[in-house]
């Protein structure tokens, strides 16, 4: 059985449309040349056209840049006067004033809100009273490092300052050693929980658990400086004594003396003097007796001498 052929024939009558199809694929590609021409003039158009719109934004924009630079240098000029924030830097600081005021409790509400507001807390807080009578109080204020120049210019203005004492301590050293120290010590307990794992003799797990014991307690020890250092880095300590003012004394009148005054100087003076009569009489006292002696003696050796002739 035979398939018929599936080559296509080309007829007789289809061949003179070869030189149609030759001359159409011609004018196409001189077709596209000219407009692959014109896209270039078109597009060099366009782009000096975006030059020239693109010239005053970019002038527009150069002028918003210089405002903004001179906003921005204002800005910076403002914020020159603040100190600079230091970065990984970790400095311990604390206060101590003395603050004589008028009102002792208003003084210490004042400091207690001034610190509430600016984020700390209240620590130690003693209230008495002196041997005159006067109160007096000593409190603790935790304030964080951002406000603590705030809060401490607040409380010192509260009153008459008598002594302030201010001090800062760089413990950067210090933290980052404690973190290294942390950080290795977490390698080493590790290890040895690795190692309790495969251990299989008893005496090597009962010595493991010893060692994993005591380097875990170095890591607690170390973690605890740790939160200490964090605490005091990031809260500074105000020590603040509040004492109060003492009132003045009363004036004392002076008046022109009286028949009184007069009685009473003299009653004075009379009593000072038999006083001082006194003294002088009892000074004498012991010589006057001593004398009287002698005179005595001295008295009765001349009577008797006197009385024996006459009785020989």
């Amino acid at each position: 059985m035979r398939f018929p052929s599936t080559k296509t024939r080309t007829s007789g009558p289809r061949r003179p449309l070869a030189l149609p199809v030759a001359a159409l694929f011609a004018l196409a590609l001189a077709l596209t040349g000219c407009s692959g021409a014109g896209g270039d003039d078109g597009g060099s158009k366009s782009s000096s056209y975006d030059k020239d719109v693109a010239a005053p934004n970019e002038a527009g924009a150069g002028g918003g840049k210089s405002s903004s630079d001179g906003k921005s240098s204002s800005s910076s000029g403002q914020q020159a006067k603040k100190p600079p924030k230091l970065t990984g830097v970790h400095i311990i600081r604390t206060a101590h004033l003395s603050v004589r005021v008028k009102d002792v409790p208003d003084a210490l509400d004042r400091a207690r809100t001034a610190a509430e507001n600016a984020g700390g807390m209240i620590g130690d807080e003693t209230t008495d009273r002196d041997s005159h009578g006067h109160e007096r109080s000593r409190v603790t204020l935790r304030v964080p490092q951002e406000s603590y120049a705030e809060v401490l210019d607040q409380i010192s203005g509260g009153g008459r300052l008598l002594e302030r004492n201010v001090t800062a301590k760089d413990v950067t050293d210090q933290v980052v050693d404690v973190d290294s120290r942390i950080k290795s010590q977490r390698a080493s307990v590790a290890r040895v929980r690795e190692l309790m794992d495969r251990a299989v003799k008893l005496s090597d797990v009962v010595t493991l658990e010893g060692e994993l014991g005591t380097r875990q307690s170095e890591l607690e020890a170390l973690l605890a400086q740790q939160d200490s250092l964090k605490n005091r880095t990031s809260l500074a300590t105000i020590t603040l004594r509040l004492t109060e003012t003492p009132p003045p004394a009363p004036a004392k009148h002076k008046d022109d003396p009286g028949i009184l005054d007069a009685l009473s100087g003299g009653w004075n003076a009379f009593t000072t003097g038999l006083k001082w009569i006194g003294m002088a009489l009892a000074a004498t006292l012991p010589f006057a007796a001593v004398l009287a002696l002698l005179a005595f003696l001295t008295t009765r050796f001349v009577r008797s001498r006197r009385s024996s002739p006459a009785g020989d």
